[in-house]
């Protein structure tokens, strides 16, 4: 059995990442073992926690479910600022691709994209620039001084993490590229993560045209953000 702190604790959490409203048998059925009264009360104190006027979000219930919202006496203000956000970017699959040989690969040339890929990505790649996803690098010590390319802070930002350190694995992102992008994603194996090419060579060791894409997320986790009703 969980102790106080971390049941309620994960109440918060489970109401947090749901796009839509939880309903208290779906929270029994993730915490297992736990007794309903138990958790009932402690959604009810959680409540009761954001109800106090510190907190500038509330949970609310909504359709025999319970999510977050912002407090309607906010509304103006979070209307302001709702309006000065960017939209949301949304990549095509042949984007995501690009992003992720990037990603993986950086700093990288557009003849070592072109070969991993196995099309040409100018315009793929152009785009990427274009939603600040990606920046240049300098040029490569190589014959041409080809442009090399790698992701930006924007990129750490659109997909929450502190740096390129923390990606996920490939495995880990073909899945959330599955689950944005529906039927328009095909079944394809899990690739190895890419390797450094061996030591004097210019061409990176390929990776399949299909390798799973990094950056699936339209939004990133980021920390408890308040939202409109």
């Amino acid at each position: 059995m969980l102790n106080d702190e971390t049941l309620k604790a994960l109440i918060e959490a489970i109401i947090y990442v749901a796009s839509e409203p939880v309903s208290l048998e779906a929270m029994l059925k993730t915490l297992e073992g736990e007794e309903r009264e138990r958790v009932k009360a402690k959604l009810e104190e959680l409540i009761a926690d954001f109800q106090q006027a510190q907190h500038g979000i509330q949970v609310r219930q909504v359709a025999a479910g319970y999510k977050f919202s912002s407090k309607p006496e906010h509304h103006d203000v979070l209307r302001k600022f709702v309006k000065s956000l960017k939209p949301p970017i949304r990549l095509s699959k042949p984007a995501l691709e690009t992003l992720a040989v990037i990603a993986y690969r950086q700093p990288v040339t557009l003849p070592e994209i072109d070969d991993i890929r196995g099309v040409d990505c100018g315009g793929v790649i152009h785009t990427l620039m274009e939603k600040k996803l990606v920046v240049t690098s300098g040029r490569k010590n190589v014959v041409g001084r080809p442009i090399l390319y790698r992701t930006s802070r924007d990129f750490l930002v659109h997909f929450g993490l502190k740096d390129v350190s923390e990606l996920p694995s490939l495995k880990e992102f073909e899945e959330l590229a599955k689950r944005a992008l529906g039927s328009e994603w095909t079944d394809a194996e899990a690739a190895p993560p890419p390797r450094e090419a061996p030591a004097g060579s210019d061409k990176p060791e390929e990776m399949p045209a299909s390798a799973p894409s990094e950056a699936a997320e339209t939004v990133p986790p980021s920390p408890l953000p308040a939202r409109e009703e």
